[in-house]
């Protein structure tokens, strides 16, 4: 019997170790995910603002182009003042009807 009691304790001395040896392998994981994740979030974070970056100089660039197209634009509009107004109800027409289609 007391043979019996010494292996249940040797047992659960050995469980014990087991389940301590677990927790110290499962800290370990979280800590090498939570570096992981951290460095996934920043890498992409690097990606996004490099992309918004880059956006942001090509519209730079061309915003004089949209500009002068712009005034252009203008110019045709206020020489024509009657085919800018049936463009300009077209144009609510067109809208009113996709809207009014769902």
């Amino acid at each position: 019997m007391a043979s019996t009691i010494s292996k249940l304790r040797g047992m659960e001395s050995d469980l014990e170790d087991q389940v301590a040896a677990l927790t110290k392998e499962l800290s370990a994981l979280k800590k090498s995910v939570s570096r992981r994740g951290a460095n996934a979030y920043q890498d992409t974070r690097d990606g996004a603002s490099e992309v918004y970056g880059e956006l942001w100089d090509r519209f730079a660039e061309s915003l004089p182009a949209m500009r002068k197209r712009a005034r252009a634009a203008e110019k045709v509009a206020r020489d024509n003042p009657a085919t800018t107004a049936f463009l300009g109800l077209a144009v609510v027409g067109l809208a009113a009807a996709l809207l009014l289609r769902r």
